[in-house]
């Protein structure tokens, strides 16, 4: 990983992509009606995005991530360790 480059964030659902958009764009100092028009939509459809309404179409999603300048990248799911179970010595 480079000086300034962020880690990968993990998103599994609407609401999660929408976190992380909106986080990314204030770390770009981007604000909502800035990113809708490079992303050539509304600024509420931003707002509803990163409020992670459920529904939004692709091409959107990916239109936000080029305004962003992000990509999506699909990997095979990390599976949670359970941690140990707390062990008690008698005696």
């Amino acid at each position: 990983m480079n000086d300034g480059e962020l880690p990968p964030i993990p998103v599994r659902s609407p609401r999660q992509l929408g976190q992380a958009l909106a986080r990314l764009r204030g770390l770009r100092g981007v604000t909502q009606l800035g990113v809708s028009r490079s992303a050539g939509v509304r600024q509420p459809t931003v707002s509803s995005v990163e409020s992670g309404a459920p529904g939004t179409e692709l091409a959107t999603v990916f239109a936000l991530l080029a305004a962003l300048d992000l990509e999506l990248v699909v990997r095979e799911r990390v599976k949670r360790v359970a941690p140990p179970e707390s062990r008690v010595d008698g005696g």
